[in-house]
This record gives structure tokens, sequence and C-alpha cells, in this order.
């Protein structure tokens, strides 16, 4: 069913964030919206009409080849925070992936609108997408996360109506749940064969190898590059710590508030991620060791507090608008000026928390309650990370480096050397020795055969999951995890060590 358009009056046009080396001269294009050039002689409030259609700056919205600008399609990306993607990273990969749906329609399937579209072409897109020949093919969770993308779309317009019915062909099939198998309904092209994709993986070692040559501008053996002329480096790279230390995901590290820090006496380096910057929504609590807790302060006390002074006197804050005055901000929630009621950070989102800024007496903004300011002054975005990732890696290619890193990848670092650390405590824990060689079986038994399983079976409990909340109860548990973080400060100060040491050489 063809939904109408309208043309791209009213200043939406934004940057270009299309992908690809080239393009032809008429193609499907994704863009941001940028209310500043919505200026014009309008015979109305340009600016209100966009606020009034949830067109605000740096929404992602789609334009057809002739410039023309889809309304119900563009609405479904306006509207995703309802239908459960809420993160900046959320909204811009399921817009991508509509986007070059769109494209291959219009490129390979006869000019084909969206709304057009059938199982047939979804099967065509796949092969173009997932050609094993093809250095432009897509890995298979690139393509899942596509499937999702369309189904949501198809799931938005079916409620909305915009489809009479569903333009793929979906199936029926089972799978494992903690409640045992389930039948549930899935896209019939979403499976894939990705036998072959392992799980890309970095020692910790090349970790620090890639973080000192590119993010820091060292040379391979550890010397400075007296070509450098990067900026920030030492900021970025403690932002790569950041996850790799902690296991936050980069719109978690990303959103991350000065007063959310712990201070430094405190004992254990808890941060409480809100269940508003969180994947799922879901709150949860990690630990930072005590070289990464010490390097916040350090940022916060120098570099940091350098920016802000600057943008001070440059005037950078003089006039600003839209911001949200901050009296008193605490550990977990903050007061509004002109209230008293306290306000969680639980229910602050990511949008919001870019808009934060201390106040001073006059009321006038201070600095922004964001941890990770770039050198305006302002609230970093989290697409300015994956820029300083990527050119890291390309820094780290062009000493003949082959390693490649990505915010994501630092998750798996970090779960890789917590789990080898958690593992060696547990072990003493039950006064094994540590160089013992261990069958699989009794690696299994002492991850996952443990007396959690015991006490949900004493509980009668249905899910292992339910008994987790007495781990909070233990002291033993929390030892664990702190003992781990402080044998990884041990670790890490050795290799430091021997690296200065090489580097002195």
């Amino acid at each position: 069913m063809k939904r109408t358009s309208t043309s791209t009056a009213l200043g939406l046009q934004g940057t270009d964030v299309s992908v690809g080396q080239s393009t032809p001269e008429a193609v499907v294009l994704l863009h941001r919206t940028a209310q500043a050039r919505a200026a014009g002689p309008w015979p109305f409030d340009a600016s209100a009409v966009l606020e009034r259609a949830g067109a605000r700056d740096g929404k992602y919205f789609i334009l057809g080849p002739d410039g023309s600008y889809d309304v119900e399609l563009n609405r479904f990306g306006r509207e995703l925070d309802s239908w459960g993607v809420r993160s900046d990273n959320g909204h811009e990969g399921y817009m991508r992936d509509v986007m070059l749906y769109c494209r291959f329609l219009h490129e390979s399937r006869g000019g084909k609108s969206i709304w057009e579209t059938d199982s047939a072409d979804l099967r065509a897109y796949k092969v173009v997408r997932m050609r094993m020949d093809d250095e432009n093919s897509i890995s298979a969770a690139t393509w899942r996360r596509s499937i999702a993308a369309l189904d949501k779309w198809v799931e938005w317009s079916l409620y909305e109506e915009l489809l009479d019915r569903e333009p793929f062909r979906y199936i029926d099939k089972t799978v494992m749940t903690p409640q045992g198998p389930k039948r549930v309904r899935v896209n019939a092209e979403y499976d894939v064969d990705d036998d072959q994709e392992p799980l890309h993986i970095v020692q910790f070692v090349d970790y620090l190898l890639w973080r000192n040559v590119g993010l820091r501008g060292e040379l391979p053996d550890g010397r400075p590059d007296p070509k450098w002329r990067g900026r920030h480096g030492e900021r970025n790279a403690l932002f790569a710590d950041s996850l790799v230390y902690t296991g936050m995901r980069l719109g978690e590290g990303a959103s991350l508030l000065t007063a959310e820090l712990p201070a430094m006496a405190a004992g254990r380096g808890e941060i409480y991620l809100a269940a508003q910057v969180t994947k799922r929504h879901k709150a949860r609590r990690v630990f930072a060791n005590r070289r990464t807790l010490r390097a916040w302060h350090h940022y916060l006390s120098i570099e940091r507090s350098a920016v802000v002074e600057q943008a001070r006197a440059r005037g950078r804050y003089v006039g600003l608008e839209e911001f949200v005055p901050v009296g008193r901000a605490g550990r977990h929630a903050l007061t509004v000026v002109g209230s008293s009621r306290a306000w969680s950070y639980s229910k602050i989102g990511v949008g919001v928390r870019r808009n934060l800024f201390r106040v001073d007496a006059a009321g006038l903004p201070r600095e922004p309650l964001a941890l990770w300011l770039g050198e305006d002054g302002y609230p970093l975005q989290p697409s300015t990370w994956q820029s300083a990732f990527r050119r890291a890696n390309e820094r780290c290619a062009s000493f003949g480096i082959d390693i490649e890193v990505s915010p994501h990848t630092l998750r798996h670092v970090f779960a890789v050397q917590m789990l080898g650390l958690m593992l060696r405590q547990t072990i003493r824990a039950l006064g094994q020795r540590e160089d013992r060689r261990f069958t699989r079986a009794e690696l299994e038994r002492l991850l996952f055969g443990s007396p959690m399983r015991k006490l949900q079976m004493l509980l009668g409990h249905a899910h292992e999951s339910t008994v987790y909340i007495y781990l909070d109860l233990l002291d033993e548990f929390q030892e664990i995890v702190l003992s781990a973080l402080a044998e990884w400060d041990t670790q890490v100060a050795a290799l430091e060590a021997v690296a200065a040491e090489a580097a002195a050489a």
C-alpha cells in the first residue's frame, strides 16, 4: 500500500549518514535532523512544526532518490522509542537497515517502494547482502539485525493499519528458553549459516598495544611518536579502559555523569547503571578497579577541568537555552533548581543527561554534568567514540599491527579476562591448587553446577535466575569480584613495567 510523501521542506535536510564508498546520483539516503537549518522565510513557525512532529535534532530520517520524504516511514523512525528501541545507536541501526533495504528495492527491484515489497524481494536482498564471494558481504549478526529492523517496521505498520497483510513469510520454530522448549514465530529469512564466524576475541595484551598505539599515539615499541598529531589521546584511552575494565557498553559508558563516579576514598568502585541508559532497560551494577577509579578522578581534576574553564572563558555556555539547571547532584539522584524533589538517575534518559548543567548562584549554566566532554566543553556523542576507534584501527594498520577493535570488542575482552580471574578466585576459595589441570566437566561444575542450582531446587523456584538475588547478600560473592579486579590491577602493573623497561632499553 503506497503511502503519501511530502517534499524536504522545513530544513529537514541534515547530515548525510549513508554508507558505502560511492553512490549513484539518485539514491535513497539516510540523514539526521538539524533544526537550525529550518530557518527561512516560512509563513509559520517551522521549529514548532518540527517539534510537534517529533523531529528533534539528531533524529534519523530517510529521503527517497528524488528527494521525497515518506511521511509514514519516517514517523516509524520517530516512534521507535515506543516500540522498544530507545538508544541512539539502536535508532541509527534500525533506520540505516530500513534505508538500505529501500535503496535495494529502488535500484534492483524495479523502483519499488517499501510499501510494495514482498517475500521475493527479501530473499533477493538476502542473496545480495550475504554473498560470500563479495568483499562487501555482511556478517550473520548484521543480517539478523537487518531482519529485526524490517520485522519491527512490519509490526508497526500493521498496528497503524498501513499494511493490509504481512509482506514477508514467517514460520514457527522451536527454541530453548529458561522455561524449556518454546514455539516462536520468526521471519523465514532470519536464519543464516554462520558456522564460519568465530567470536572476534582480542587478547588483553593486544588491547594494550592497540590502545597505546592507536589512541595514545605511541610507536609500537612504546616510545612517543614525534609525528603524532592526535588530540585527547589520554581521554580516549581512558574511555576505552572504562569499557574494558567494567564491561560497559558504548552507550552506557558514554552516558556517565560525573556525580555517578565513586569517590576515591570508596572501598570499592561500584557504579549503578540506570535502566534508562542500559540495553533492554535493565539496571545493573558494575565494578571499576582502583586503577580506573584513579584515572577517572585524574581526568576530572585536570583535562576535563581545563576544558570547562576554557569553555567558560570563551563564553561557550552563555546564552544556552535548552538545559536542565541542576542544584545538587548525588550518586543516585539530583535536584533541579526550583524543585525540592529528588530526580533519580534511573529515570533520566540519555538525551536529557546531555542537557544537565550545574549552575551558578544566578542560575546560569556553569558546566555539564556529563563526564565526557569535547574540546568545545559540551558532552560527546556516542558517534564520536566510534570515530575515535576507527581512527585508532587505521593508525594501527599503518604500523602493520593487525588488531581491529570496536567498543563491543572490549566487552569480550572484559568477559574473557574476568571469567579467567574469577575462576581462579573460585578455585582458591575451594582450596584447590591453581596449577591443577581441570577437565571440561570439572570446569562446568565449577561454573554452572553450582550451589545456586541446589538452592533453586531447595526453594522450589522454577528458574535458577530467581535465586541470583541472594548473591547480593553474600560478602563472598563481592569478595570474589573485587579480588579478581585487584589481581587484574597487579597484572596490568606488571605488563606496564615490562613495557617501560623495553622502551627504555
